[in-house]
């Protein structure tokens, strides 16, 4: 499967592919997005530009509905794709699953009665139920927490990790995490327990993680919520063995932390923006309205912010 590299537009190739793909427009692009709730920083996000999508797709195109869904859980979001289907007659649409397993099935489904589909960020378990992905690089986002941790740590020390949700993109990041340390075998995991990037859910994990190991030199957070919840974790322990905590995807407290210096355990970031949902709305609907269709992959780089270039990643007046 080709992957695509997101640019200010679409690169070449992507050009090519909808240039090459056959005009079946209908007339009018009733668009569903169906989406977590903003129960944590990064999903918050995700509904801030889902909205802000809307609002500028539906301004710029009238042929253009735009129906934005949230939900709490997976069987919600079940349930709303059925509505989106039935009720509001959708021809297109953009989801980022609760889950993988759970909703392949209904998106499935979906898509056999002729609906565009883009799937946006945590995968399904079978490609097929699908027309488009769209995601940021998973794979980075392990790989170079871990890699900066073995450089850091010179190779060596106890690791603690945080897994999110039971997710495609959760197992590529642990994976690509898991590749990285078998290069360092004095580098020890002692554990990876999902928190579902969930900050008191991640204190609790910490918690656990703090009374059941008595040397930790370093934790793997995964995702700048749940480095929240594992720093109050220590904090609260008084612990002062931890010398790291690594979290992801470029929070705007967190990088402000890294830039102003503020507390030593935080020394690099990975980004990770969820304003990615506002790309894959924007592409998928102008895609449709045109009749053509994206490349089967599109993939945003995730890269290592450390104080030298976190400027470049605060958004201060994002909700994330």
């Amino acid at each position: 499967m080709k992957t695509i590299t997101r640019r200010l537009a679409l690169t070449a190739v992507a050009l090519a592919a909808l240039a090459s793909a056959p005009s079946f427009a209908a007339e009018k692009v009733v668009l569903g997005v169906a989406i977590p709730a903003a129960t944590h920083g990064f999903t918050g996000g995700i509904v801030f530009w889902a909205n802000q999508a809307k609002k500028d797709l539906e301004k710029a195109h009238p042929d253009l509905q735009v129906i934005v869904k949230t939900a709490s859980g997976a069987p919600e979001q079940a349930n709303q794709l059925q509505d989106l289907q039935t009720v509001n007659k959708i021809n297109a649409l953009v989801i980022f699953p609760f889950e993988s397993a759970s909703l392949t099935k209904p998106v499935a489904q979906v898509k056999g009665k002729g609906v565009y589909v883009t799937v946006v960020d945590r995968g399904l378990t079978d490609t097929s139920a699908q027309d488009a992905y769209i995601s940021g690089d998973n794979t980075a986002f392990g790989k170079i927490p871990a890699e900066y941790l073995a450089k850091t740590m010179g190779g060596k020390g106890n690791l603690v990790a945080m897994r999110g949700i039971a997710t495609t993109l959760d197992n590529e990041r642990m994976d690509a995490f898991n590749s990285v340390l078998k290069a360092h075998p004095d580098m020890k995991l002692l554990d990876a327990k999902y928190a579902n990037w969930n900050r008191d859910d991640a204190f609790k994990v910490m918690q656990d993680y703090l009374t059941r190991f008595k040397q930790i030199d370093a934790v793997w957070a995964a995702d700048d919520d749940m480095a929240v919840g594992v720093l109050k974790a220590i904090d609260q322990a008084k612990r002062t063995d931890i010398k790291i905590v690594f979290g992801g995807a470029g929070a705007k407290g967190m990088i402000k932390t890294l830039m102003d210096g503020k507390d030593p355990r935080i020394q690099a970031n990975v980004s990770y923006s969820p304003k990615f949902i506002y790309d894959a709305i924007k592409l998928t609907a102008e895609a449709r309205l045109k009749g053509e269709k994206l490349p089967a992959t599109y993939i945003i780089p995730s890269v290592l912010i450390t104080k030298d270039n976190a400027a470049q990643f605060y958004f201060p007046d994002s909700p994330f």
